[in-house]
């Protein structure tokens, strides 16, 4: 978008004001007849002394030619510019075929690094759609540092410490029938679970099974041979099982540094907090008093000597300090959390560690069922894998149905049906509450993942039967048309809504984008003969084609998809 930030220039010298705040103000409209920019003249209606209005006249007298606008028109208190559609379509097009597979990105992030720490399973327990807006916002927001030039950590901060594991060990010893662990599935763990919690009273902390399962998770923690040999049994059974899902979804991580793994690494920071005199005992507990910043006590050591999430999470920030010197670390968790990280970082900061402003909670809205909430101890869960792979077979059986002569059909089943079910969470702001429903994650329908992989399928398509074309040859003004324009301003908005989308931490900046490019691909689609008998004509159209399957490629797979060729 060169022809933005040459009107705020040209604006800023007038002006005197600040260039990069000035093409903040510049907005786009919604109608393209009233030009491609709109600068709203009020913004500055309180330093320049003038109405709105007598400001747009006079910008519009003293302004000189400015690159990439072919002519300006005052609109009331806006001025409005149009660009140079030769020129913006040359400068578009060419970056594109320039940059191919990283245009959109950048080098902004050339040596930082960022930690983004995202869907953190627990072990032997059930990897459920409630882990879905973690992995999918988490993947995406590491692929689009990436490719902004960041150097990226993505950490799986497994669930990997508690008592669980002891109530765990218990209901296999009692009920497990003698059976290897090993034959053992995250889903007879979980049947196990439930079981443990079905023979118990949960009020009655003296309760035999819950004081046999403290024993046990004592034995881990001292590391009693058997005892952590059955953990990490049981660790190795749903990271084997798990990793099946994070296939299909195409997630990897750096690091899968649980909780276990700072279990040695938190006592230096209990130590730490009571030499600086922060640490506060409250009957038995210890606790850092944040009641002079409005928030209850942030909870270190509990009156039974165990840690806390919040000792870990210390420990684990120090830690990624040191390891990877980051400039900024995000932690992708729901928003039932907002407290939790408000007071961890509240705590770090009064240590002293003053690169807590580079931590971030991005949170999100919870998702629950349309029969009730998600819950581990009672059954009510829907594993994550059996919602991909319905998916994937839905998919299937509309492209038996449709394309029976398409190659590789399953493995574009599998593109298509798990990109449904990933688009469904990222298409929206993060912070939205979502009620799971199989109606919805399986409805291909509308500005959806399918919707926009198709349409790359498409381009892919008109480019085969054309055989290619000439990217040097290509004439530029042959693309003059309103619908050719408005896809090729789609496209060159694509870098900025990537810089958008990190600066915000929001992946549906770009699936909406990625919506809008396909919708104007498509139009220019149905209005043009792309294979034009005109030569000219014809390289240029396809020229254009390929900058739309690549800003959509693109796109896809900041958010998560695969941009299949074929549909």
């Amino acid at each position: 978008m060169d022809a933005k930030k040459s009107i705020a220039r040209a604006i800023a010298a007038i002006a005197g004001l600040d260039c990069a705040e000035l093409e903040g103000f510049i907005e786009i409209p919604k109608d393209s007849s009233l030009g491609d920019y709109a600068f709203p003249c009020f913004k500055l209606a309180r330093s320049m002394k003038k109405p709105p209005a007598a400001i747009a006249q006079e910008l519009n007298q003293k302004l000189a030619d400015i690159e990439g606008v072919s002519r300006r028109e005052v609109a009331g208190g806006y001025l409005n510019f149009f660009a140079d559609r030769a020129d913006l379509a040359e400068r578009t097009i060419r970056r594109v075929l320039k940059e191919g597979d990283r245009y959109g990105g950048g080098s902004v992030g050339s040596g930082k690094t960022v930690c983004v720490e995202f869907s953190s399973i627990n072990i032997a327990k059930p990897f459920h759609i409630g882990h879905l807006p973690s992995t999918a916002i988490g993947n995406s927001l590491n692929r689009i540092y990436d490719f902004l030039g960041y150097k990226t950590v993505a950490i799986n901060h497994l669930g990997d410490w508690g008592t669980q594991f002891g109530r765990m060990i218990v209901a296999y010893k009692k009920w497990g029938e003698g059976r290897p662990i090993e034959e053992f599935t995250v889903r007879d763990m979980v049947k196990l679970y439930i079981r443990f919690h079905e023979e118990i009273d949960e009020n009655d902390k003296n309760d035999p099974l819950v004081e046999e399962a403290r024993a046990w998770f004592r034995r881990i923690e001292q590391g009693d041979e058997e005892a952590v040999a059955l953990w990490q049994k049981m660790k190795n059974q749903t990271l084997e099982e798990d990793g099946r899902v994070y296939d299909m979804m195409d997630v990897h991580f750096d690091s899968f540094a649980g909780e276990s793994f700072y279990e040695d690494k938190m006592q230096p920071i209990i130590d730490e907090l009571a030499e600086k005199g922060l640490l506060k005992d409250d009957a038995g507990a210890k606790i850092v008093d944040l009641s002079e910043y409005d928030m209850p006590a942030c909870i270190i050591v509990k009156s039974d000597g165990a840690t806390l999430y919040a000792t870990r999470d210390l420990a684990a920030a120090r830690y990624r300090k040191a390891t990877y010197d980051f400039s900024k670390s995000i932690y992708v968790v729901a928003y039932q959390q907002n407290l939790h990280f408000k007071q961890f970082f509240k705590v770090l900061e009064l240590m002293g560690d003053e690169w807590v402003k580079d931590c971030q909670h991005v949170n999100f809205g919870m998702v629950s069922m349309e029969e009730g909430t998600l819950s581990t101890r009672h059954g009510t869960v829907v594993y994550l894998e059996d919602v991909l792979n319905a998916a994937v077979e839905k998919t299937l059986e509309i492209m038996k149905e449709k394309s029976p002569d398409l190659e590789d059909k399953e493995g574009v089943a599998r593109a298509v049906g798990v990109g449904a079910v990933i688009w469904g969470m990222l298409y929206n702001s993060r912070i939205k509450d979502i009620t799971f429903s199989w109606s919805k994650a399986l409805n291909f329908d509308g500005e959806t993942g399918p919707y926009a992989q198709y349409t790359h399928a498409r381009c892919c398509s008109v480019l085969r039967k054309a055989g290619g074309f000439e990217p040097e040859a290509v004439d530029y003004s042959k693309l003059n048309d309103q619908a050719s324009a408005a896809l090729i301003k789609a496209i060159a908005s694509l870098p900025d809504t990537v810089a958008q989308a990190a600066e915000r931490n929001e992946p549906y900046l770009i699936a909406r984008l990625a919506i809008v490019i396909c919708s104007e691909f498509n139009r220019f689609y149905y209005e043009n003969r792309i294979m034009d008998g005109d030569p000219a004509v014809r390289n240029a159209r396809l020229a254009l084609t390929e900058a739309a399957r690549q800003s959509i490629k693109n796109a896809l797979y900041l958010v998560g998809l695969r941009a299949p060729e074929r549909m």
